[in-house]
């Protein structure tokens, strides 16, 4: 079981990255939002509502990757461009959600957050996922990503959540870093990112 105590410790250790990743990635981020508003348009941020710890709702800041709906392009397949493919193959379009970490919204390290739809979909088990701070990367992103199938993902959250420690958190930052150079895992099979989640057997 998790040492609730290590709770304390990761907030400290999520402000100070965090900060520090965004000093750091200032100008991958400046290049990047130049880059997508020549693509895309405004806006250069995606925001969207997104549930965090205990099920409260934030809104999430990420580069947008898809062009804006028209008759042409209506599923997230076909509004996904070139260069938000490319964005998310490389994660750079994660990078503002390192000000997610620094408000207190997410964590680096945690079950990925979802959509606000989902929260009456999960069985009992699953809402767990919930029970701690929503990451950048977690233990279901670093083994399978988007390839998994929901029931795997699900379960892997709430191992996340029942195992977190520090050891565990570095391990996922590092193996992270891994799966971003493989770009594994982007998208489930026929999808621009996963199939929607309707909902599992309650457990």
């Amino acid at each position: 079981m998790a040492d609730q105590s290590y709770d304390r410790v990761k907030r400290g250790i999520d402000i100070v990255g965090s900060a520090i990743g965004l000093v750091v990635s200032a100008p991958i981020q400046a290049v990047t939002a130049g880059v997508v508003l020549a693509a895309h348009g405004r806006p250069v941020l995606f925001r969207q509502d997104r549930p965090g710890k205990d099920g409260v709702i934030f809104e999430l800041v990420k580069f947008r990757t898809m062009r804006h709906p028209d008759t042409t392009h209506i599923t997230d397949a076909e509004r996904l461009t070139p260069v938000g493919r490319f964005l998310r193959a490389t994660s750079l379009d994660e990078l503002p959600t390192l000000w997610n970490v620094l408000k207190g919204d997410m964590s680096l390290v945690g079950p990925r957050p979802l959509l606000v739809q989902y929260l009456g979909r999960y069985s009992t088990e699953q809402a767990r996922r919930h029970e701690v701070r929503p990451g950048v990367t977690g233990l279901a992103q670093v083994l399978g990503r988007n390839a998994l199938e929901w029931e795997t993902k699900l379960a892997l959250d709430v191992e996340y959540v029942d195992r977190r420690s520090l050891f565990l958190d570095l391990k996922i930052l590092g193996r992270t870093v891994t799966a971003v150079f493989r770009r594994s895992g982007i998208s489930h099979a026929g999808e621009a990112t996963m199939s929607e989640f309707m909902g599992l057997e309650k457990a």
